[in-house]
């Protein structure tokens, strides 16, 4: 499978966000704003090509070979949150008022489930060193798409009365629904 196929299905086909609806704690409270959604975005691209390449070195490398693979959750965890501690305080000193935008969710990428997710459909998929990173882009890049477009979406929402009983959080669910029937539609394009 060429490399850009791989980019292009992991951000709009199977887009894991809308096709496997991981990471909704952040894509829910960050799509409020669309500087702070295209942000959070960008943030989990990275820190999901810089986790998945170092997981798939520490996989391959180190795991592997020594026969210790029942391992990779621990191992996987542990370096998602040192790259997370790491973008934590180059954000907080250079970017002091996205830093503000994220408030807790910028920790709490160590947790999101999408960066994890990233690590182990690359050992189920079982694809090569720039296969992965090629994954890994595209789905934090896919993530970063369907977040900033629910931004927009809800910033139209100010001139609409939705369902009272709905609230924020849940006519921002029946929006990521919409969308993720949205993104069905390119199913077959990528076949």
């Amino acid at each position: 499978m060429s490399l850009v196929l791989i980019v292009l299905a992991s951000a709009i086909t199977n887009n894991i966000a809308l096709t496997y609806f991981l990471g909704m704690c952040p894509f829910i409270a960050i799509s409020k704003s669309l500087r702070g959604a295209a942000g959070m975005g960008l943030a989990v691209t990275v820190v999901v090509v810089l986790t998945t390449v170092a997981n798939y070195l520490a996989y391959y490398l180190i795991l592997v070979p020594l026969r210790i693979e029942f391992l990779a959750f621990v191992v996987f965890i542990t370096i998602i949150a040192g790259i997370v501690q790491m973008l934590e305080i180059l954000v907080e000193r250079y970017l002091p008022s996205l830093y503000g935008i994220f408030g807790i969710f910028l920790p709490l990428i160590t947790v999101n489930c999408v960066i994890l997710a990233v690590s182990l459909f690359m050992i189920l998929r079982e694809y090569s060193f720039w296969g992965t990173v090629a994954y890994s882009f595209g789905s934090g890049f896919g993530w970063m798409i369907a977040i900033t477009a629910m931004a927009g979406l809800r910033k139209h929402l100010a001139f609409s009365a939705p369902v009272k009983n709905l609230g924020d959080a849940g006519i921002t669910i029946v929006l990521a629904g919409l969308m993720a029937l949205a993104f069905l539609g390119f199913q077959g394009m990528l076949a």
